[in-house]
């Protein structure tokens, strides 16, 4: 998804994948063009802290040589040749499979084209490095499929239809219908992703 150009006065980088704080800045952090990773911003915007937060403050601040700060966006994506930001998800809803990095955006962006979807959510069960990838569906409203009728099994086979046809999706062999998406109550567009990730792990009697 293309969030546009920086405006005046506003410095993106992307940065190398890292779970950890990352205390000084170092330029071999970056990023080349195109390669996807950890969005950072720096400039007036950026807050110095977390008030009352330490740990959160040092997970998401990069300090400069001059004290200046970057704040890590715990988002992921990358800049392209013409200075435009992509983003393709949260860090943290990322899916590690044994065969490679799985991005929620542009996955959910394939199946969101069906016309009885109304939106999708990619989550990962497991360890990471060793994830399932599983797509959960939220159907478009009035039409309820279940996985055992016959209007599940043919949603279900033309989703699997439509990944097959890219390789960043052809992984995702797991399909779960979900009524209506839990949602932050702030942002009806920010999906509970850890809330789903749970109730799939349930639904399909994973443990860990």
């Amino acid at each position: 998804m293309c969030v546009g150009r920086t405006l005046e006065g506003i410095t993106i980088r992307v940065i190398r994948l890292s779970d950890y704080a990352i205390e000084k800045w170092n330029d071999s952090l970056e990023l080349p063009l195109g390669q996807v990773g950890e969005i950072v911003v720096k400039g007036s915007v950026v807050t110095h802290e977390y008030l009352h937060r330490p740990y959160e403050t040092t997970k998401a601040k990069i300090k400069e040589a001059d004290g200046t700060l970057w704040h890590r966006m715990g988002d992921m994506g990358f800049l392209d040749e013409a200075g435009r930001l992509w983003f393709c998800g949260r860090k943290a809803h990322r899916v590690e499979t044994a065969q490679g990095l799985m991005l929620p955006i542009p996955c959910e962006a394939i199946f969101n084209q069906h016309h009885l979807v109304n939106r999708t959510a990619l989550v990962g069960l497991g360890a990471r490095g060793q994830q399932r990838p599983v797509l959960i569906v939220e159907p478009i409203a009035g039409h309820t499929p279940t996985l055992t009728n016959i209007a599940g099994r043919r949603l279900k086979a033309e989703l699997l239809e439509l990944g097959a046809e890219y390789a960043h999706t052809q992984a995702i062999q797991e399909i779960l219908f979900y009524p209506r998406f839990p949602v932050d109550v702030r942002h009806n567009a920010k999906i509970q992703q850890e809330t789903l990730a749970e109730w799939a792990r349930k639904k399909l009697g994973i443990r860990n």
